[in-house]
C-alpha cells in the first residue's frame, strides 16, 4: 500500500497493493491495520455505494456536527474528485484539492473529518464507493455550490449535471459559522 500526499495536508491517495495475473487482479480495499499503520485511523460505520452517468456532478457536500471521514473509491469507471477545506480557522480554509480515481487506477481518496466533498463523472459510466465513520445524518447536512468563484475549482467540465438540491447549495463565504468545522491543530 502507498500512501501520496495531496496539496492539503490531511487529505490522502491510497494506492493499496494490487496483485494481477492473466485471470484479473485481486486487491484489499481496507484493511484496518494497515490504514491504521498509515495514518488514516478512522473507524469506519458505514458503506455507501453511488452510480452515476458520465458529467454528472456530486457534491461539495459534508456533514456538521455529525462530521463524516470518507474513503472513496471507484469500482466501475472514472472520477475527477475533491475535497475542500471547510474548517474555520484552518490555515488551508477554502483550498481545495483533487485526484483523478478509476477501476484501472484503483486509487482511493482519503476525505478526513471538516473537509467537504464531491465529484464529477468522467467515465461514460461510475460506481463509487465509499466508507463513512459516522452515520448519515439528515440534520447535520450541508452543501456548498460546485461553482463557488471563491474556490475556483477547476472542474474539467464547464457544464455539468447537477441535482435541484446541489444547484441550490450556498457559496461558502454565506454559510454561518456555526454551520461549519473549525480547525483543531494537530498535537
Amino acid at each position: 500500500m502507498k500512501i501520496i500526499r495531496t496539496s492539503l495536508e490531511e487529505v490522502l491517495i491510497v494506492e493499496p497493493g494490487t496483485y494481477e495475473d492473466s485471470r484479473g487482479y485481486f486487491m484489499e480495499t481496507y484493511q484496518d491495520i494497515r490504514y491504521r499503520d498509515s495514518g488514516i485511523t478512522a473507524r469506519f460505520v458505514q458503506d455507501n455505494l453511488s452510480f452515476s452517468r458520465k458529467g454528472v456532478l456530486r457534491g461539495l457536500h459534508y456533514q456538521y456536527p455529525h462530521a463524516q471521514d470518507k474513503l472513496v473509491q471507484v469500482i466501475s469507471g472514472e472520477i475527477f474528485d475533491v475535497a475542500v477545506d471547510i474548517r474555520r480557522g484552518s490555515p488551508t480554509y477554502g483550498q481545495w484539492t483533487s485526484a483523478q480515481l478509476s477501476d484501472k487506477n484503483h486509487r482511493q481518496l482519503f476525505v478526513p473529518v471538516g473537509f467537504a466533498h464531491g465529484f464529477l463523472v468522467l467515465s461514460e459510466t461510475a460506481y463509487v464507493l465509499y466508507k463513512c465513520s459516522d452515520y448519515y445524518s439528515p440534520e447535520s447536512e450541508g452543501g456548498i455550490l460546485w461553482s463557488d468563484p471563491d474556490l475556483a475549482i477547476h472542474w474539467p467540465v464547464s457544464i455539468p449535471l447537477v441535482s435541484p438540491k446541489d444547484s441550490s447549495s450556498a457559496f461558502l463565504r454565506d454559510i454561518p459559522r456555526n454551520r461549519l468545522p473549525s480547525f483543531t491543530k494537530r498535537a
